[in-house]
């Protein structure tokens, strides 16, 4: 019923970890919402396309159980993360250790590293389980400060029980950072109640919503307490205020936001973010489970990823050894579209897929084994 959703290439497409596929409907909504107003209409389009950008922190405020005041747009998850840890009142005032994977995406370590003067990052091993809450209690001590968790680490498969680590790090008085960026969309996430004091995600992956539409979520209890340094009129609590000696930041989380904003990217994805808090995102997952098991049943002995519900992530991973190459090449030429990192080949089945995805991936996969 949801492939009709969405343009789909020919082939297998198993790539939603890296990229969704776009919603059959996104082309005319852009037009409409984007290109429409500055083309068509004789007056300039920034009223329209405002409206475009708070449709979009409306759209994450509903998927995420959520107000939208407290959503920020974001290029990409580097810049939302630079702009929360530079606000914050300790940086560059005193120490700062910070405790992260090193199953991390990279840029995430930059940022830490580079934005933040006298740090100290601590990694947990990427050889260790991060889905496991007793690696966490080993590696969190009192001298940790701030605490950086990817919800899904998408090397690994695995998914790392959020919620039992910002109680163990706030505990300590530590604030906690998550990524959500391989989760948003397939796993269901709540922040209304969440602890955690800073969330950031984007829209290319399994929310289908394409490149550059990132968000930052902050904790209403802390967001006064953050004074961005990279600010511009979009920051300030009234943007047509045009008095160069006053700045207000804005109340809400926009006081993130920054200069002029690339508008294009929001408007696109907040089409898609509506889609998947409307079908629900309780749902999506449930196919995804029922795909990854079908998967595992089949390819046992190679499937490496957790395949519990609570662990794993919406990803598989499997480790064909020294021939991977004969299977990647073998995968390309059936026409399935996967990936592979250090650990093995990734899989990732979306809404859109079907069990004929998976069985031919399984089928090619056997048969480059065995060839």
């Amino acid at each position: 019923m949801n492939q009709v959703d969405f343009s789909l290439p020919q082939g297998h497409y198993l790539l939603s970890h890296s990229v969704g596929r776009p919603l059959a409907s996104a082309e005319q909504d852009f037009m409409q919402r984007y290109f429409h107003p500055w083309a068509g209409d004789n007056h300039e389009p920034w009223y329209q396309w405002i409206d475009g950008i708070q449709r979009f922190t409306a759209a994450l405020a509903q998927l995420f159980n959520s107000q939208a005041e407290y959503f920020c747009p974001q290029s990409n998850l580097s810049s939302g993360l630079t702009k929360w840890v530079m606000s914050l009142p300790e940086t560059g005032k005193q120490p700062v250790r910070v405790l992260m994977s090193e199953s991390d995406f990279p840029s995430m370590g930059f940022v830490l590293q580079q934005a933040v003067p006298d740090v100290e990052i601590c990694f947990i091993p990427a050889a260790l389980d991060m889905s496991d809450l007793n690696v966490w209690q080993q590696h969190l001590s009192d001298e940790i400060d701030w605490v950086f968790v990817s919800q899904v680490y998408s090397n690994t498969g695995q998914q790392a029980p959020v919620d039992a680590i910002t109680q163990l790090a706030k505990a300590q008085g530590c604030r906690v950072i998550v990524d959500v960026a391989q989760a948003a969309g397939v796993i269901p996430i709540d922040l209304s109640d969440s602890a955690a004091d800073c969330v950031l995600g984007s829209c290319v992956k399994w929310l289908c919503g394409g490149p550059g539409a990132g968000f930052i979520w902050v904790n209403p209890a802390i967001l006064d307490q953050c004074q961005p340094k990279d600010v511009g009129w979009f920051s300030h609590q009234n943007p047509m205020e045009f008095d160069i000696h006053h700045f207000a930041p804005h109340h809400s989380a926009l006081r993130f936001w920054g200069g002029t904003p690339s508008v294009a990217a929001y408007i696109f994805a907040a089409h898609s973010i509506e889609y998947f808090a409307r079908i629900g995102v309780e749902t999506v997952r449930a196919h995804n489970l029922n795909l990854l098991a079908r998967l595992h049943t089949e390819l046992a002995p190679w499937y490496i990823a957790p395949t519990e519900a609570q662990r794993c992530s919406g990803t598989a991973i499997l480790n064909a050894g020294d021939a991977q190459d004969k299977v990647l090449a073998a995968l390309r030429e059936a026409g399935i579209a996967v990936d592979a990192r250090k650990l093995g080949i990734r899989v990732s089945p979306h809404i859109y897929n079907t069990p004929a995805d998976i069985d031919a991936f399984i089928r090619v996969f056997k048969r480059a084994l065995l060839a």
